[in-house]
């Protein structure tokens, strides 16, 4: 089991961001499905009380008790055909983001996609009067407009993009999204309206997003240093090392001295073995054969 752990670990590290983002998907699915079981085997009835405080809802009074679920939400799943699907192209569309953009454009428009889509189902579900009926039960999960965002910015910055559809062939990325967006528009009064309202504002995010970036300006920068700054409080302090602390020895002699000294010394030597092969011995002073006796010590 922890070889597992570890294998799945190094995978997550090595991954490119969308299959990171996959994983936390993934995990977040299984760990809420294994409470869910876990509290109904002890008939604690209160997984889907402890749900709904991590889904979006749609009433500003209960979304200001959980200001939170406006990310949550987009980490979330009903089911796992709900999440096979959502994977299935944030994996797709994921690595083909990353032909055009970075690895931390990816981060900040998944992110930016789920906010402007949830924030667009609550003023939707507030404003219209048809919806207004189901506000106090409205609640919202999945990574749908978070996934959609990615969609639009890359048909945005390449539109004649080629991608092939099984069973319909080879199709222009732009008529993909827009046909995506369309289907989103009509099904707006189905039974899953707010979630396809929530598409449309990440579809609106992503388009946003590749604008403003085709202008110079990267508006998914805030989310990406609020991210940075939250995961630096979660990783290990990096240990500060220690200042070098230098001692001044007054008695040292300077490098030049030193090296002067040193020639001197040899060149001294030099003239006293000269001295020994011409004359011998006994003609060297005592001085002289004590610096030699000196010298062969070394």
């Amino acid at each position: 089991m922890a070889t597992i752990i570890t294998d799945l670990k190094e995978k997550f590290r090595q991954g490119n961001i969308y299959v990171q983002l996959i994983f936390i998907n993934v995990a977040v699915f299984l760990l809420i499905g294994v409470t869910g079981i876990l509290l109904q085997l002890f008939n604690q009835g209160i997984g889907t009380f402890l749900l709904r405080w991590v889904e979006l809802p749609a009433s500003p009074e209960r979304f200001l008790m959980q200001p939170w679920s406006i990310l949550t939400y987009m980490f979330l799943h009903a089911g796992p055909w709900h999440l096979l699907f959502n994977m299935l192209w944030l994996y797709w569309f994921g690595a083909l983001f990353l032909q055009f953009f970075s690895a931390k454009h990816l981060r900040g428009v998944y992110i930016l996609g789920g906010i402007c889509g949830g924030a667009l189902y609550m003023l939707a579900f507030n404003l219209f009067p048809y919806f207004r009926p189901l506000i106090p039960y409205a609640f919202m999960l999945g990574a749908s407009a978070s996934v959609l965002a990615i969609v639009t910015a890359a048909a945005y910055r390449e539109p004649n993009y080629p991608i092939r559809l099984l069973l319909f062939g080879v199709i222009r990325l732009k008529y993909l999204a827009l046909i995506v967006v369309g289907l989103d528009l009509l099904l707006v009064t189905s039974d899953n309206a707010g979630g396809h309202i929530a598409h449309l504002g990440g579809a609106l995010a992503g388009l946003w997003f590749a604008y403003a970036l085709k202008k110079g300006s990267d508006i998914t920068s805030w989310i990406n240093k609020a991210i940075d700054t939250v995961s630096g409080w979660f990783s290990p302090s990096k240990r500060r090392k220690p200042k070098m602390k230098v001692h001044y020895n007054p008695n040292r002699q300077q490098d030049y001295d030193y090296n002067a000294r040193k020639k001197a010394d040899s060149e001294e030597i030099d003239r006293i073995l000269d001295k020994l092969k011409k004359s011998g011995y006994e003609s060297l002073s005592t001085e002289e054969k004590k610096k030699l006796f000196n010298a062969s010590k070394h």
